[in-house]
């Protein structure tokens, strides 16, 4: 069975950009303002205060694990509060990859283990809007597990790092993301994967997407009349089942282009489309270019990444 969940962690193509520990002692804040970074933290001991884009601030305690997959702004701070008017905390770097916030006279109260990473995919907007926009899930020691190993891995020179690092983030993302309450949080993937009667229908998209769909087949899939599961799905997923599919085919459609899996025509049959020219009028109106552009613009993209890590690494190698 489709495990639509994992094929969109999967095709985001999450690798590690970098971890650190902290630790919290008195009085301390941090704001950070990102690029819409996805950023993880789990509490290892003690607890702190979590402020996102001026949302109420959240409590974590120990073996909490936040997920957050696309951060703008957002605060960390002691749970007591900072003076009126007061400066926000600069880290300090006490050894490689571990730095103190606030005193550094008192003992810590709450230690965290926080990081970043990156998405590859050319469609992450898109199937970034499928997911939650704030993940807290509370005492789950596999999460703690998985950041370890991650954060581990990430500072270690060892064979197939890179491989092994994007392994762990894609099950610590799903993992993450499965041990949410499905059933709550802003319109998605997840809270429509949350109610059993539409997961039925989004395994079936997934799972044959090139399938040519209707409402009222998707409708009959998750055992609903055709306009309780239409308002029903478009309540919860966010969208409309047809412009999901419509979505979720040109996701597939770029990733295949991308990775050269197959000619023009391949890709439109496997994406549902009769034919090579529908498929890249298709194509080119809901991404802006043909298929055929978007493709030599992929190819042009990765040539310019190769030529510019080969001109970074010193001719004796990364390590001279």
């Amino acid at each position: 069975m489709t495990d639509p969940l994992a094929q969109v962690v999967t095709l985001l193509r999450p690798s590690a950009s970098f971890s650190k520990l902290t630790h919290g002692a008195g009085r301390w804040r941090v704001r950070r303002a990102e690029g819409g970074r996805p950023f993880y933290c789990v509490v290892l001991e003690g607890s702190c205060r979590l402020t996102v884009d001026g949302d109420d601030p959240l409590v974590l305690k120990a073996d909490d694990f936040v997920l957050i997959p696309a951060a703008y702004q957002f605060t960390m701070s002691s749970i007591e509060p900072m003076p009126p008017g007061a400066a926000d905390t600069v880290p300090v770097e006490v050894r490689s990859g571990e730095f103190l916030l606030g005193s550094p006279d008192r003992t810590p109260e709450v230690r965290n283990l926080i990081g970043y990473c990156a998405f590859g995919s050319p469609d992450t907007a898109l199937l970034l809007s499928l997911l939650p926009r704030l993940v807290h899930v509370r005492g789950e020691a596999r999460l703690s597990t998985l950041v370890r190993l991650v954060n581990e891995e990430s500072r270690a020179a060892r064979p197939a790092r890179d491989v092994i690092l994007a392994r762990l983030l894609e099950v610590l993302l799903i993992e993450a993301l499965r041990s949410t309450a499905v059933s709550a949080g802003s319109p998605g993937l997840l809270r429509g994967l949350g109610d059993d009667r539409l997961a039925a229908a989004l395994r079936c998209l997934h799972g044959r997407p090139a399938s040519p769909w209707t409402v009222a087949q998707l409708a009959k899939e998750a055992a609903l009349s055709r306009s309780i599961f239409f308002e029903r799905f478009r309540q919860a997923v966010g969208v409309t089942p047809m412009e999901y599919l419509l979505h979720w085919r040109m996701a597939l459609a770029k990733d295949m282009l991308r990775r050269r899996d197959g000619g023009i025509a391949a890709v439109a049959e496997r994406v549902g489309y009769s034919s090579a020219s529908t498929f890249s009028v298709a194509f080119a109106r809901h991404v802006g270019v043909p298929p055929t552009v978007y493709a030599r613009r992929q190819d042009e993209g990765a040539e310019d990444g190769e030529a510019s890590l080969s001109q970074s690494v010193p001719a004796g190698g990364p390590d001279a």
